[in-house]
């Protein structure tokens, strides 16, 4: 697991990578045409078992010159796509850095699948 680390004058302050991915899951999700951050099969066995994973669908790749973020979303059909991955992008972005100090290089998107509106509630769980 790799983490973010500043030194204070009283101390240091380590942020690792899955709260970041948590923190942008969550954002992505706040978007209005975005149903769900989707993940490996591995956090989807983890949840059958009652472990809700909040960092799944969220790649973090941390280095000197910044951090890249990668999601994978399932939206709701009807929408502009271009749009709603813009805006995704953005609040993921200030959301990360505003909450954790760690500077955001990248936030790139994958559209995985769409949904219809009868089958969002189904999708969502």
């Amino acid at each position: 697991m790799s983490e973010s680390e500043k030194s204070t004058q009283a101390g240091k302050i380590k942020i690792a990578d899955n709260v970041a991915a948590a923190i942008a899951n969550i954002a992505a999700q706040e978007v209005e045409g975005v149903i769900k951050v989707i993940g490996s099969s591995t956090s989807q066995i983890s949840e059958m078992f009652g472990k809700k994973n909040l960092a799944k669908g969220v790649k973090i790749n941390m280095d000197e010159e910044g951090t890249n973020i990668e999601l994978a979303l399932v939206i709701l059909h009807g929408v502009n796509i271009v749009q709603i991955a813009e805006e995704v992008q953005k609040n993921v972005k200030e959301a990360v850095e505003s909450m954790t100090g760690i500077s955001v290089k990248n936030v790139d998107i994958t559209i995985s699948d769409i949904v219809f509106e009868e089958k969002k509630e189904e999708v969502k769980e």
